[in-house]
């Protein structure tokens, strides 16, 4: 019987042969393969529950293989890859006749507890031509997300003679229904309280802001004193986005299930990923790392959002750690004799003070912050990370009067001139398959090569004599340049234009502007 597992090396993984050879000699059990120490400990385990499911343990001595040999295994998910093979060398159990994708841990008493990384293993297994799994009772809706094979639940390992032979027969889970192409994703859940940006009472030029990011994917960083604002409009600018195609819902999903954040339900749902990692995060726990190179904060933010509140309070190595995955859309993590690439294609959203203190700037507030601490304090952000930020907003204080004014208007209406501005890019972009490869292939305004943005953010003549004027006077670099060229076309496409006009390039560069002399962010 050829059993297959999984080990969760970077986004893909990869499979491995559970081979078992028992032959004549003392009683025992020995494990090759670059076991690493839970898969060690798995023997015992392995032992207890076959002989606590009713089943006869061999006495004989028995060899049990994991192939590729020269590929670390980890994680208590080969249990039951381990038992399954084990029974049916010894004949305990029918040969189910197809390769099966066994996935669990087993307890003592026999009883199969759920595992991480179900649904990225599902996909590998897919792949390779295999279509029968047997999971955890608890991942079968998450291995049941692709709609493809057959997913086969298990809660204890005696229910393992029924289960093969159903797969020998042919026949399909009891539980099984027959996918619909056209139906939803088989479960979803209401994403966390978005909160509406009519909430946010005035602010005017910060709303435009989180419309032109969302409707571009732009990057974006909001300036400004404490109690401006700055926390509760970014935290409303995910509810901007359109939801997620359900592939990028699988692909967010997989991430999660490395991470082991998906849940026992599957936990699969279509609206954008929000992530706000606190200021004392780590490098490992930002980028992904750790003894099993784990996802981190970037690539749960996957198709979503990045928000880093009180951005000039990272750590400078964690701020500048994202400049690659911003232009890569990927992040590659190089660990001795391993390498793991995990997806990080997300929209930075950053808040910060102007100052440690937060009152420069502020009217009847006096600064209390030094020179040196001030450089300082703005140098976190540094002039690479913040090239690679297209928006830049300083955000003041609301006045009273706005405070107790009407509601805004409400955040379902932005979103459908976002979704439209969105259509409207994937349109143009698709018909030349993308413009890119792999994941720098330009489905919006923002991922545009510098070739691209001369190809499709042409202006007019009015457009050109005022992008020359802002350029010569604003002293703007060539990435500034791009970037304004970019906001344009995403101003453009919100209004439905072609063209890009004088009117969208004096926007542009109203919203891009701050931050390319001396200081990072501008005085308010």
């Amino acid at each position: 019987m050829t059993v297959i597992a999984h080990e969760p090396s970077g986004f893909e993984g990869s499979l491995v042969n559970v081979e078992v050879d028992i032959r004549r000699g003392i009683p025992g059990m020995d494990l090759v393969g670059l076991a690493a120490g839970a898969v060690k400990e798995a023997r015992e385990r392995v032992r207890a529950a076959i002989r606590n499911s009713g089943f006869e343990f061999p006495l004989d001595r028995v060899l049990i293989s994991l192939a590729p040999a020269d590929l670390t295994k980890e994680g208590a998910a080969y249990d039951l890859p381990m038992a399954l093979a084990l029974l049916g060398a010894s004949g305990a159990v029918p040969d189910a006749g197809h390769p099966i994708l066994a996935l669990g841990e087993l307890r003592l008493e026999g009883t199969v507890r759920p595992v991480r990384g179900v649904l990225p293993a599902v996909a590998a297994a897919i792949r390779a031509g295999i279509h029968r799994f047997i999971v955890p009772a608890d991942n079968a809706a998450e291995a049941r997300a692709l709609r493809k094979g057959l997913v086969f639940p298990i809660r204890h390992l005696s229910e393992t003679p029924l289960l093969l032979g159903l797969i020998r027969e042919g026949s399909a889970p009891p539980d099984w229904r027959p996918p619909d192409g056209g139906a939803p994703l088989p479960f979803t859940r209401a994403a966390a309280y978005e909160g509406d940006l009519s909430e946010l009472k005035g602010q005017a030029r910060v709303k435009r802001a989180l419309e032109i990011a969302a409707a571009g994917g732009h990057n974006i960083l909001l300036v400004g004193p404490p109690g401006s604002g700055k926390t509760m409009a970014a935290r409303r600018f995910v509810g901007l986005l359109p939801d997620m195609a359900e592939e990028d819902a699988v692909q967010v999903a997989s991430l999660y299930s490395l991470s082991g954040l998906l849940g026992a339900g599957g936990d699969l749902q279509l609206r954008p990923p929000f992530r706000a990692p606190h200021h004392s995060a780590s490098l490992e726990g930002m980028i992904g790392g750790g003894r099993r190179l784990r996802p981190g904060e970037i690539s749960l933010a996957h198709k979503g959002v990045l928000f880093l509140d009180e951005a000039a309070e990272f750590r400078a190595d964690v701020l500048q750690s994202l400049r690659e995955p911003i232009e890569e859309a990927w992040v590659s993590l190089v660990r001795a004799g391993s390498v793991a690439r995990f997806p990080s294609e997300f929209q930075l959203v950053m808040a910060a003070n102007p100052c440690p203190c937060g009152n420069l700037g502020r009217k009847g507030k006096a600064c209390l912050c030094s020179i040196q601490e001030l450089q300082r304090y703005r140098r976190k952000i540094g002039g690479p990370l913040l090239d690679r930020i297209d928006i830049r907003v300083p955000v003041e204080p609301t006045p009273a009067e706005a405070l107790l004014g009407p509601a805004g208007e409400r955040g379902a209406a932005v979103r459908r001139r976002v979704e439209a501005a969105i259509t409207l890019q994937g349109e143009r972009y698709r018909r030349e398959g993308g413009l890119g490869e792999g994941p720098r292939k330009a489905m919006s305004n923002a991922r545009l090569e510098p070739g691209q943005v001369e190809e499709y953010c042409r202006l007019d003549g009015d457009g050109i004599r005022i992008f020359q004027r802002a350029v010569e006077r604003l002293d703007l670099s060539s990435r500034a340049c791009h970037s304004i060229l970019k906001i344009a076309r995403t101003i453009a496409d919100l209004e439905a234009r072609e063209a890009i006009g004088e009117e969208q390039v004096l926007e542009a560069v109203q919203h891009r502007r701050f931050g390319d002399g001396d200081e990072i962010w501008p005085d308010l």
